[in-house]
């Protein structure tokens, strides 16, 4: 993936011998500290609606919260598995094989619609 989630990939093989299969959660860390900051807040009604539609920039690009049913979207990724290279290195479980990329959809593709009727607090 490149940057800094290379870097966290990299430390955490280093020490744990293991893939950094945990990196997702970056984002959630990420999109409710944005969301404190926005509402000024550690409230959680306060940040619940900070939340709505708030967007932050992520190791894979922009996210954004929707704000109809609090769920985070981001780019999809289509990959293919084949025998790790020069170009792309990274083989999880020690495989020797890897998820190279095809294309990209951006967030307004990816994104499917819903019928959710969330509930919120008041």
């Amino acid at each position: 993936m490149g940057g800094q989630m290379d870097k966290w990939m990299n430390e955490f093989k280093a020490k744990y011998n293991d893939d950094f299969y945990t990196g997702s959660t970056i984002r959630i860390f990420e999109t409710v500290g944005a969301a404190m900051a926005k509402a000024k807040s550690t409230d959680p009604v306060k940040v619940a609606a900070a939340l709505e539609g708030i967007e932050v920039k992520s190791f894979n690009g922009e996210v954004q919260m929707r704000k109809m049913d609090h769920q985070l979207q981001q780019p999809l990724y289509m990959t293919v598995w084949q025998k790790a290279d020069a170009k792309y290195p990274y083989n999880p479980e020690n495989t020797g094989m890897t998820l190279v990329p095809v294309k990209e959809y951006p967030n307004y593709v990816s994104s499917t619609p819903t019928s959710c009727q969330m509930k919120r607090p008041g």
